[in-house]
């Protein structure tokens, strides 16, 4: 028995000498990928892993003076926002804007995608595609400024096009009404270009030979849009609904923060803009990371659900 069990050893030895071997091999052989890769990891490990440590800010009395580690703790009391009406309200803001993005911005780029692949004309099709392209770059912030200046309501163009129609001047910026249409046609307008690549890619990707099959068989545009088209795409959309939904709870702070003011705050506060302001702007610095460790269980087990 006692030789059975050095045999033993000895083997689960090699073995695991083999596969550390392996292991080195391995690394040593595509040192070069894992080069490139590690500052990403890096800056993910920096920004995204250490940043969690921040996290007991939410269970602690913070206090900027001791710091996290020797703040007292406090259990589950900023946890308490659960009660608060106004909180539920900002979250129900939160949920109306992610979702009417969702239901209009989603099937923006894929209808784009599909309108660009029925040009002909490669010229004009280029100019559609820089032209729906360039507003992604563009920040948010400079976006904020051009639609407060055309929905001014003393000067802006639009106002100034209905007045010379006859029509009384619309305050866009003051009424409740306006502020989640603005929110929407914005939010589609700066990406549906950009989010229209991947879809066309996905198109790029599909056997001519499909088309060809469609027309003999008399299927005009339409029909070879309804039966080849959106059904090769299928696999592509499935994966960026995927990656849609765990941003449900995630409003826009960038968008929605500049384009804020007393008059929309009781439509315009969502639950990102909320945390700024209950964490930074009063210091209740514990409060809101209570709510922001809250909106990610959220987050995860949407993303969770998705896969």
């Amino acid at each position: 028995m006692r030789g059975n069990s050095t045999n033993m050893n000895a083997i689960s030895q090699a073995v695991r000498t083999t596969a550390g071997s392996q292991v080195w091999k391995r690394l040593w052989k595509f040192r070069w990928q894992f080069a490139m890769i590690l500052p990403g990891m890096v800056a993910v490990f920096l920004f995204n892993y250490m940043p969690m440590g921040g996290i007991q800010v939410a269970f602690r009395e913070y206090d900027i003076f001791a710091g996290v580690w020797e703040s007292p703790w406090v259990g589950l009391e900023h946890f308490s926002f659960v009660s608060d009406p106004e909180f539920w309200k900002v979250f129900k803001n939160t949920i109306w804007i992610t979702v009417l993005k969702f239901l209009f911005g989603f099937p923006a780029p894929i209808v784009l995608a599909i309108m660009l692949n029925e040009i002909r004309s490669r010229r004009f099709k280029r100019i559609v595609q820089s032209l729906t392209y360039m507003p992604h770059f563009v920040s948010w912030i400079i976006i904020a400024y051009i639609v407060e200046a055309m929905l001014a309501q003393s000067n802006g163009l639009v106002n100034h096009l209905l007045a010379s129609a006859g029509v009384e001047k619309i305050y866009f910026m003051g009424e409740e009404g306006w502020f989640r249409p603005i929110i929407v046609l914005t939010s589609i307008w700066k990406e549906v270009g950009w989010g229209s690549i991947i879809y066309l890619a996905a198109i790029a990707g599909i056997d001519p030979q499909l088309y060809d099959a469609a027309k003999v068989d008399g299927a005009g545009k339409w029909k070879q849009v309804w039966n080849v088209t959106l059904p090769n795409m299928l696999p592509t959309i499935s994966i960026m609904l995927i990656l849609t939904i765990p941003t449900l709870l995630n409003a826009g702070f960038d968008q929605i923060f500049p384009l804020q003011n007393p008059v929309n705050l009781p439509i315009s506060e969502v639950v990102d803009t909320y945390v700024v302001r209950t964490g930074l702007n009063l210091g209740y610095y514990g409060p809101a990371a209570a709510i922001g460790l809250a909106t990610g269980i959220l987050q995860l087990l949407l993303v969770i659900g998705a896969n």
